[in-house]
């Protein structure tokens, strides 16, 4: 049984795998291709890249969805050898991988089993579930589902296909949401408007070709962690998650 603070991967087989296990990356390959790289300027983007471990992909597929509700209206071409642990049994479209571990978290932590956060596949859409990794004794699969009937859609060895985000369990349901007019805060309110109007006047920079807006280039404010009211403390801007390690 982990402590509190053990995320434990048991492997279910003694025969080594060729499935990854790793803290997620940053990077995602649309976001390195944009201009100038700017959808790194967004903090909250890089930090859901980095919220979890990702399984990838044990080897180089495509997979094709002739539009049928069967299993066999899947069909997988490997570029080597087929792999079993990648197979079309649920039929609907669906690609399923049989991951091999069995996950276990600290008392009261969910696993939640979802695709890489902006991750991109043209053809799929990745499949997610909420497991109670603390008490389960089976393994559970990633499924991606085909969203193109009659066109083929690659998956290389290495990609991502799964990601792994430790949640509490129960902490959705405590808590009260409410509805509240931002005349009840006048201090957020106040700071609220003051970033209104910078905000406004930025994009107006942009507009007329402000030359020092331009030279600013971007609003760094958020990324900073600064409000009106000074810099927040603790601010996040990297996600450092500790590494698998064989035991």
């Amino acid at each position: 049984m982990p402590d509190a603070h053990e995320f434990i991967a048991y492997r279910v087989h003694d025969v080594p795998t060729a499935f990854g296990l790793e803290a997620a990356a940053l990077e995602r390959d649309w976001m390195s291709a944009a201009a100038q790289r700017f959808p790194y300027r967004c903090l909250p983007l890089n930090m859901a890249n980095q919220h979890g471990w990702v399984l990838t992909c044990p080897v180089s597929f495509r997979a094709y969805w002739y539009g049928g509700a069967h299993p066999k209206d899947v069909e997988l071409a490997f570029d080597g050898p087929a792999d079993p642990c990648i197979v079309g049994h649920f039929g609907a479209g669906v690609v399923t991988f049989s991951l091999p571990y069995l996950f276990r978290t600290p008392p009261g932590v969910n696993l939640w089993v979802k695709g890489p956060s902006n991750w991109i596949k043209d053809g799929a859409q990745p499949l997610e579930g909420i497991v109670e990794t603390d008490w389960a004794t089976s393994t559970f699969t990633m499924n991606w589902k085909l969203t193109r009937p009659g066109e083929w859609v690659s998956f290389a060895k290495g990609d991502p296909i799964c990601m792994l985000v430790p949640v509490p369990r129960g902490l959705l349901e405590g808590l009260v949401p409410k509805i509240v007019p931002m005349a009840a805060e006048p201090e957020l309110q106040s700071q609220y408007r003051t970033w209104e109007a910078s905000r406004s006047g930025f994009l107006e920079g942009l507009k007329v070709l402000d030359p020092d807006t331009l030279k600013q280039g971007w609003q760094k404010d958020y990324f900073r962690g600064k409000t009106d009211a000074g810099t927040f403390d603790p601010h996040q801007t990297r996600i450092d998650l500790k590494e698998f390690e064989a035991g």
